[in-house]
């Protein structure tokens, strides 16, 4: 796997290694690798070489093979600040630990909803600029090894995320990283760092990541709208001209409807009355969900493409 990070991740027109625990998309980075040169290595310290890291813990799966060697998770990164990383789940820090050169954090979580078996828990937060990225790097584990046995019972092993028995009980997100996850995504949308790094990883495993060439799939297979299709139980018709969205319901009663894009973020909430109702709202082309009072069961799938 070595010799594949500079086709994977180098920065363009340099040797240098692509870092997401120590890049700074502000500023200077901190430091910079050198692929080959800058390889570790013993390391005491930030900024001395790179090492492998499994964004998904190689210990939560046993160390079994493809797992272990997929690129679409594992990256070059800083080795001090893997080894702080260790297995550790990702997460929203509250009470920071340690933080890296670039603002990584490590420390307890305060991500809604966070539960975890272990006494005294953490969790490692990456920057902003790259949540999206391991995010995505995370559906795409879930995805093609739903079928995998995944550790999450051991005290050692710090896997707060997945859970899955490799038999009757397929690979899942816990709840509350489900939900993380999902945002962390939405608000990270797909960069050109991700499809460059798809295509290269596509010429190597023959293999590519979905959620990076349809970034909309990870709200229809995770969060709170996953698997949402067409459920017509109060919204009969919703269709969309002239920067108008219009509804045709089966009740008169006063309702609200919300409208939501594909990465599962909220456009826009209005209440309505009577069978026939339109909003004036100014749309870009996509697919949207357009869902009444707040159940699962009263929601469409609409088209804008204009």
């Amino acid at each position: 796997m070595w010799i594949k990070f500079p086709l994977t991740d180098k920065r363009l027109g340099t040797n240098q290694v692509w870092d997401m625990y120590s890049d700074n998309p502000n500023g200077p980075n901190p430091y910079n690798f050198t692929y080959s040169s800058d390889q570790c290595g013993n390391y005491n310290a930030e900024g001395v070489c790179y090492n492998r890291e499994h964004s998904m813990p190689k210990s939560w799966f046993n160390d079994v093979a493809p797992l272990y060697t997929d690129l679409f998770h594992l990256y070059p990164t800083d080795g001090y600040t893997n080894g702080k990383r260790g297995n550790f789940s990702f997460g929203e820090v509250g009470s920071v630990s340690w933080t890296s050169d670039n603002g990584s954090k490590l420390g307890t979580c305060n991500y809604p909803g966070f539960t975890s078996p272990r006494s005294n828990p953490q969790v490692f937060e990456p920057i902003d600029e790259y949540k999206g990225d391991f995010a995505r790097s995370y559906f795409y584990m879930l995805t093609r090894y739903r079928f995998q046995a995944f550790i999450s019972n051991d005290s050692g092993i710090n896997n707060d995320m997945v859970v899955g028995n490799g038999g009757t009980n397929v690979a899942q997100f816990t709840p509350w990283a489900e939900s993380m996850l999902t945002e962390w995504a939405a608000n990270d949308p797909v960069s050109q760092k991700e499809i460059d790094r798809n295509n290269a990883v596509y010429q190597i495993q023959g293999n590519r990541n979905p959620y990076i060439d349809y970034e909309e799939y990870a709200a229809m297979v995770f969060g709170p709208l996953a698997g949402v299709n067409n459920y017509e139980s109060l919204l009969s018709k919703v269709w969309y001209s002239d920067d108008k969205l219009n509804i045709t319901s089966t009740t008169e009663k006063t309702k609200t409807i919300t409208i939501y894009n594909m990465l599962g973020k909220q456009i826009s909430s209005e209440v309505i009355a009577g069978v026939n109702a339109t909003i004036n709202i100014n749309l870009p082309q996509g697919i949207y969900l357009a869902n009444l009072n707040g159940s699962k069961s009263n929601t469409v799938k609409f088209v804008v493409n204009q």
